[in-house]
């Protein structure tokens, strides 16, 4: 039940965009059509999973061994940094016209605070893990679901954005201002998954 709740949790209470404002970036850039923005969540999460499986290993039997654990960020940038150049071939060769249509926003993936910050959330034990012990197992659903969570956000985002666009809107409102107010209104519906983990965990009980 504990690995249900982590994963319901992380992809409507806790989702990482619309909660914890991590990946903005791509959110907002790659989120005027539906296909790019399943291309780009997809993207994300194959490598968040891998990401985080890598960077926890990396700690686990490196860093914390060694006693350097200064070094994490970097370390760990570099990890995904290499991830990103693999998926990029990867992509190019399977999908030009998705490789295309992501363009300057798949290297982003490098830099992108939603891959590092979970990484760095599963590797210190410090994400919520609703009382199961914290695992590579629990880190890599943990991941998983936070990958589904941002993808959903940014699908459902892109779907908005399209219907907008077919709309007349004033001047002003234009362009990345009614982007934002979207992503606040949406943000504010995804408040209302607010206790539904505690919900479900009394239902079960």
């Amino acid at each position: 039940m504990a690995y249900f709740l982590i994963f319901i949790s992380a992809i409507f209470v806790n989702n990482i965009v619309l909660s914890q404002f991590l990946g903005i970036c791509p959110f907002l850039g790659v989120s005027k059509k539906i296909p790019t923005a399943l291309g780009m969540g997809i993207a994300v999460s194959f490598v968040l999973v891998i990401a985080v499986v890598a960077t926890y290993l990396l700690q686990q039997y490196v860093l914390v061994p060694l006693n350097v654990g200064f070094l994490q960020t970097i370390l760990f940038i570099l990890v995904i940094a290499g991830l990103v150049q693999m998926l990029e071939m990867i992509i190019r060769k399977i999908s030009p016209s998705l490789y295309q249509a992501l363009g300057i926003f798949l290297p982003l993936i490098t830099t992108n605070c939603c891959v590092l910050g979970v990484s760095l959330l599963v590797a210190n034990g410090t994400y919520q893990a609703q009382g199961a012990q914290l695992t590579l197992l629990t880190g890599v659903i943990y991941a998983f679901a936070t990958a589904i969570g941002f993808a959903l956000a940014l699908v459902i985002f892109a779907g908005i954005r399209e219907q907008l666009a077919r709309v007349q809107i004033p001047r002003n409102m234009q362009g990345m201002a009614i982007a934002l107010i979207t992503a606040g209104l949406l943000a504010l519906a995804f408040m209302g998954f607010n206790g539904v983990d505690a919900g479900i965990a009394a239902l079960l009980k």
